[in-house]
């Protein structure tokens, strides 16, 4: 199961993150986003865990859990839209 992560602390490691979420069970990967651009966290993650059961689990026990000092919003992350995979600004074909 895909878990999203909002809220994020900008410095938070995947390494915290994965340490956090294997309390509840297998932790089968953590990616944390980042700007293209700058390279630096756009303040939100995806974890990715085995088993259904931890996930939901490890998402009712995590969602408000204080990271570095944030308060994180933990839920089962939606799919990949159309509209999310086109890119550019607003969404728009500009030629500009």
């Amino acid at each position: 199961m895909n878990i999203y992560l909002g809220n994020l602390d900008y410095h938070a490691t995947e390494e915290q993150i994965s340490e956090v979420f294997a309390q509840y069970g297998e932790v089968a990967s953590v990616k944390i986003i980042v700007d293209k651009f700058t390279n630096r966290s756009k303040g939100f993650a995806f974890v990715e865990m085995a088993n259904d059961g931890e996930a939901k689990q490890a998402i009712e026990a995590l969602n408000g859990y204080t990271l570095n000092n944030r308060q994180i919003t933990v839920n089962e992350a939606r799919p990949k839209t159309e509209s999310s995979d086109r890119g550019g600004y607003n969404n728009r074909n500009n030629r500009y």
